[in-house]
């Protein structure tokens, strides 16, 4: 079991991420808070050491994704949540809201795909690896996105 003192900082690191990537999924602020519990009381468990921050960030979204996939399966929810209190809570205030709404409105394997490239800054083979799927198929994902995207905010072809 790890100490406080390591839960507490995880939290401090993490907090933030694994609230999102929640919203982005589960589109329920309720929901987000049992995951989030879920997420750090197996961080507290979870006994072996991690190789690197990137290695432990790595940990928190794919234990993050799975409990709420595992929430949806299990539950079969449909969003409960405005569209509207969603893009309030989930993007910083700097940020564009129409993208995040554009973004929320693409069909789920593309919307991870695309959270994790262009918010968490995560390369194709990275999130292959997260999502547990090829590489150029990752490829394959943001270029659909980004054509479905360009489609609902209008953007132009160089873009």
């Amino acid at each position: 079991m790890r100490s406080e003192e390591e839960v507490s900082r995880a939290i401090d690191t993490y907090a933030d991420l694994v609230r999102r990537l929640c919203l982005v999924r589960l589109k329920n602020r309720e929901d987000t808070e049992d995951i989030f519990q879920t997420v750090f009381l197996k961080y507290l468990q979870h006994t072996k050491p991690f190789e690197s921050a990137e290695h432990e960030k790595a940990w928190f979204i794919q234990v993050t994704l799975n409990a709420c996939r595992d929430l949806l399966r299990f539950w079969a929810r449909r969003p409960t949540v405005p569209l509207e209190e969603l893009t309030a809570q989930a993007v910083p205030e700097s940020e564009d809201r129409g993208v995040l709404e554009a973004v929320l409105s693409l069909p789920q394997k593309y919307r991870d795909t695309v959270y994790l490239h262009y918010y968490e800054g995560y390369s194709a083979p990275e999130i292959g690896a997260l999502l547990g799927r090829n590489t150029n198929t990752v490829y394959t994902l943001l270029n659909r996105a980004r054509a479905m995207l360009r489609e609902k905010l209008g953007g132009d072809e160089d873009g």
